[in-house]
């Protein structure tokens, strides 16, 4: 483990965080760890700290909402690697986590050496999946092609799509992002046409597909 590394620790329950920071950061000489509680802190986290080296993210944490947690942090902070690590570890979430993004799927039942070792494997710049992990395409071509869909929105849209997700209205998403009414309205209707939906309800529908909408872990 580096030294000089910062891991952002993004997860709800203190308990397992504190067994993180213990494992992680045990020694004189560890990693710098920057710890979050939710979501919204986890942005904050990484906005604080733009040069982390790895954010192990929750995907059941408030504020997460599945999978649009994943997909608005890689949208916010394209330079930081995310390991998701989550309870829910089938193999589709697994899949859909890594090609949404994800560096790293890590499971919460997994034992400490095996977390370190999915934690260095990003470090130097590698992918880490769970041993045993059957690496095959989607079998489903609908999911399959909604996550193609899905990578085709651009950083402000997947922001949009997260917060559409929480119920905001355009007004609300044009407060948050500091821009126009009318830009939101611009991303909405882009959004829509690159999901080939015809309402916000259906595009949050879709994201609900494949454990992306509130209320999935």
């Amino acid at each position: 483990m580096d030294s000089e590394a910062t891991i952002i620790i993004a997860d709800d329950h203190p308990l397992f965080r504190g067994a993180l920071r213990q494992a992680l950061g045990g020694q004189a000489d560890g990693p710098v760890i920057v710890e979050a509680v939710d979501f919204d802190s986890a942005r904050k986290a990484a906005s604080d700290n733009p040069d982390a080296d790895i954010m192990l993210l929750d995907l059941s944490m408030p504020g997460a909402s599945g999978l649009t947690g994943l997909m608005m942090m890689r949208a916010e902070h394209q330079n930081i690697p995310v390991a998701v690590i989550s309870a829910t570890d089938d193999t589709p979430t697994i899949r859909r986590a890594l090609e949404l993004g994800a560096s790293a799927f890590i499971s919460k039942s997994s034992g400490i050496e095996e977390i370190r070792a999915a934690i260095d494997t990003v470090l130097e710049g590698g992918f880490w999946t769970p041993p045993g992990f059957d690496a095959e395409r989607e079998n489903d071509p609908e999911i399959e092609a909604l996550i193609g869909r899905l990578k085709t929105l651009t950083p402000q849209q997947t922001r949009v799509l997260g917060m559409i997700g929480e119920g905001l209205l355009n007004k609300q998403i044009a407060y948050e992002l500091g821009v126009s009414e009318a830009t939101v309205k611009a991303h909405v209707s882009a959004i829509l046409l690159k999901l080939n939906v015809d309402s916000r309800t259906q595009a949050v529908i879709q994201m609900a597909k494949i454990g992306a909408a509130p209320g999935v872990n």
